[in-house]
C-alpha cells in the first residue's frame, strides 16, 4: 500500500470514529462531539466485522449516512482546488464563467465523497477492537468557531496513530470536520499538491481534472 492511499484508509477510519448524526445533534462542543460519537460508530463497524461482508452496500451507506452531516466536504473540495476555486478567481470571472465554476464546484464535490466513501469506507474495519483516546482541551472557549481535536488510536503496537480534527463552525453554529492531520501529514494540504499537479497535466482544464480525479478514486 502507497503512503498516500495508507493515509487516505487512515483518514476515512479516522473520520469514521468521528462522526454519528444523534451526538452530533446533542454536544456543544468539539470534543465532545468526538468522544461521545466514537462510540456509536464503533458499533456499526463491529456489525460489518459480525456480518463478514454479508451487505456490503448497507455497510457503505451506514457509513455515507453517518459521514454526510458532519464532514464539509464542500469546504474540504474547495480547499483542494485552491486558487482554481478561490473567491477572487470567482469574483474575476463573467456570469457564464462563475456559472461554470460553480458546477465544476459541486461535480469535484460529490466525485470527492462518493469516491472516497465507497472506495475506502472499508478502511474502517482495520480498526475495530481499537482503544481509542480523546485528549482533552487546554481551554474551554465557548465563541470560538474553529477547535483542533487530538485523537489517539491505538492499534497494533505500543504507539497510537495521532489525529487531529481540525473542527470548524457552520452558520448555524454546527461542527463540521473541515481537514485533518494524520501523524504529521496534513490531508488537505496532500489533495490540493495533488490537483494542482493534475491542473498543470491538462493545462488548467479542470473538467479533465475532475474525471481523472474520479477514474482514480473510484479504481482504489
Amino acid at each position: 500500500m502507497n503512503p498516500v492511499t495508507r493515509i487516505v484508509f487512515s483518514w476515512l477510519a479516522a473520520v469514521g470514529l468521528l462522526v454519528s448524526t444523534a451526538a452530533f445533534a446533542e454536544q456543544k462542543t468539539a470534543h465532545e462531539v468526538v468522544r461521545s460519537a466514537t462510540e456509536a460508530v464503533m458499533e456499526v463497524v463491529e456489525e460489518a466485522q459480525n456480518a463478514q461482508g454479508a451487505d456490503t452496500e448497507g455497510y457503505y451507506d451506514k457509513v455515507q449516512e453517518l459521514l454526510d452531516p458532519v464532514v464539509d466536504f464542500r469546504g474540504f473540495a474547495r480547499g483542494v482546488m485552491g486558487p482554481y476555486a478561490s473567491s477572487s478567481r470567482y469574483r474575476s470571472l463573467d456570469e457564464a464563467g462563475r456559472a461554470e465554476l460553480a458546477s465544476q464546484l459541486d461535480r469535484f464535490t460529490e466525485t470527492m465523497r462518493s469516491g472516497l466513501v465507497r472506495t475506502y469506507s472499508k478502511g474502517l474495519l482495520a480498526f475495530g477492537g481499537s482503544r481509542i483516546e480523546v485528549k482533552e482541551p487546554d481551554a474551554a472557549d465557548d465563541n470560538s468557531r474553529r477547535a483542533s481535536v487530538q485523537q489517539l488510536i491505538y492499534k497494533d503496537g505500543s504507539e497510537p496513530y495521532v489525529v487531529f480534527y481540525q473542527m470548524g463552525k457552520d452558520r448555524e453554529g454546527q461542527w463540521k470536520l473541515r481537514n485533518m492531520i494524520i501523524e504529521n501529514v496534513n490531508l488537505g494540504e496532500i489533495y490540493r499538491s495533488q490537483f494542482e499537479s493534475a491542473a498543470r497535466k491538462y493545462d488548467g482544464d479542470l473538467d479533465k481534472v475532475i474525471e481523472s480525479w474520479s477514474a482514480v478514486e473510484l479504481e482504489g
